[in-house]
């Protein structure tokens, strides 16, 4: 196995080049002539809001917890590659299954002649399971979402669906029609989603006093009770904690009386844990964490460990509903089960479900955390409000979307990559792998403290 030993994962960001650099320019160019212009301009709205540039790097290689650009410039990733790389980028597990999965078998049929590694990722998944389980594999988050609303679908035979305000599911189209995340993202394509969704407002975990807390879970609930009374609810889906929707977890016992009143009413709970799952947040499953047994589970991003692939673990009962195997296939594809994918996700599992792997998501959290929270103390840094979920942190910053993504830039010239989120745009949004260092953390701290300086609101 080839082990990058000039890039071990460990490092300090190193910035040689400024940004963005001749190669990686002309490279962005030849993009932008032939991407979907909608990338393109979505580039040119951030340097609108933030005043700097937003002219994308290229990557070139990554490993644990660094990626080089094609400039040769060295960054510290906080995103794990929008969550995948929990394990960090390249972990030698995973990339030594791939190698050897890769001289063996690259392709399979899917449903009609499965690969080995396929029914070994469906059993290994149906074992994590609380409850019997049956598996539909899939390429994205989306995908599994999908594969969730048809069995709820099924299963009840009831088209509406509760979803939630500033849920994020994904963008193909039944799952874009679920998450309440932004309208635009719905808009343009209303008339062929779910015209039976009914979004209800997430109550947040932070709402500014005890009494307020309560308030937002009983409204919540009530906006829940009053879709379910319709008889046309089939599923209810949420995330336990929103991801991209600004890093706001569910206040404690919220989950199961959702969980309650979708089992009174005769709808299948998913409870999607694209971002939360697999350890990132400290548990396996956060859902069950929070007391919260679901119907069905959604996995993805750190199963494959940087490869494609999801699942949709279905309770054993509720699977049935698909029918009886002599019958049509009504959910496949042809890369359903890819062998590779396949490979890499069992490699991930093996690591992922490691008690000292646990303990390594415990104490880089705990390190994260008190780091920035001794350091964001200072009023003047505009950071008013911050989440913590082990290895899934928020930042919630003064000045609204442009400066956050003022900020994003600051920081990616500093060495350091983050994400914005949060349904204003307002949220920094963490979700690095676990192998950070002191130094990188303290590194990143730092670096995050200049840069709130630069950008700090008059």
């Amino acid at each position: 196995m080839h082990v990058d030993d000039d890039l071990p994962g460990d490092q300090l960001p190193l910035v040689a080049v400024p940004l963005p650099g001749s190669l990686g320019a002309r490279l962005i160019d030849d993009l932008s002539r032939v991407e979907c212009p909608g990338l393109t301009a979505r580039r040119r709205r951030r340097e609108e809001l933030s005043g700097a540039s937003h002219d994308p790097i290229v990557w070139a290689r990554a490993r644990g917890a660094n990626v080089v650009d094609v400039e040769g410039n060295r960054f510290v990733d906080f995103t794990a590659g929008f969550g995948a790389a929990l394990l960090g980028h390249s972990h030698p597990s995973v990339v030594a299954a791939v190698q050897r999965q890769s001289t063996r078998l690259l392709h399979a049929l899917g449903d009609v002649y499965p690969s080995e590694p396929k029914i070994a990722l469906e059993r290994r998944l149906a074992e994590l399971a609380p409850w019997p389980a049956r598996v539909i594999l899939g390429l994205s988050g989306a995908d599994a979402v999908e594969a969730a609303l048809k069995t709820a679908a099924l299963a009840t035979k009831k088209p509406g669906v509760v979803a939630f305000v500033g849920g994020y599911h994904g963008l193909s189209y039944g799952a874009v029609g679920v998450s309440g995340y932004k309208t635009a993202f719905r808009a343009p394509f209303a008339a062929q989603l779910n015209a039976k969704v009914v979004f209800a407002p997430f109550p947040s975990v932070l709402a500014p006093s005890p009494d307020e807390a309560e308030q937002a879970v009983e409204a919540s609930l009530a906006a829940v009770d009053a879709a379910l009374a319709t008889g046309e609810i089939g599923a209810v889906v949420v995330e336990p904690i929103l991801g991209r929707g600004g890093v706001e977890p569910a206040p404690a016992g919220f989950l199961a009386a959702l969980a309650e009143r979708a089992r009174l009413a005769g709808a299948v709970l998913i409870a999607d844990e694209v971002y939360t799952g697999l350890g990132r947040t400290g548990r396996l499953f956060r859902s069950i964490a929070q007391r919260c047994v679901p119907d069905i589970l959604v996995l993805g991003k750190a199963l494959g460990g940087g490869l494609p692939v999801s699942a949709c673990l279905i309770r054993e009962e509720l699977a049935q509903a698909w029918g009886a195997p002599d019958r049509e296939a009504l959910h496949t594809s042809t890369f359903l089960g890819n062998p590779l994918g396949c490979a890499a996700a069992l490699a991930s599992l093996d690591v992922l479900t490691r008690p000292e792997t646990a303990d390594q998501i415990r104490e880089t959290g705990q390190r994260l955390e008190s780091t920035l929270t001794e350091a964001l103390r200072d009023h003047r840094l505009g950071v008013p409000r911050t989440t913590f979920a082990r290895l899934l942190v928020g930042l919630t910053l003064e000045g609204g979307s442009g400066r956050a993504l003022a900020v994003m830039r600051s920081m990616l010239e500093r060495g350091y990559i983050v994400l914005t989120g949060g349904v204003a745009g307002n949220v920094l949004t963490l979700t690095p792998p676990m192998c950070l260092t002191e130094a990188q953390i303290d590194g990143f701290t730092h670096a995050l403290v200049a840069s709130l300086h630069a950008t700090r609101v008059p």
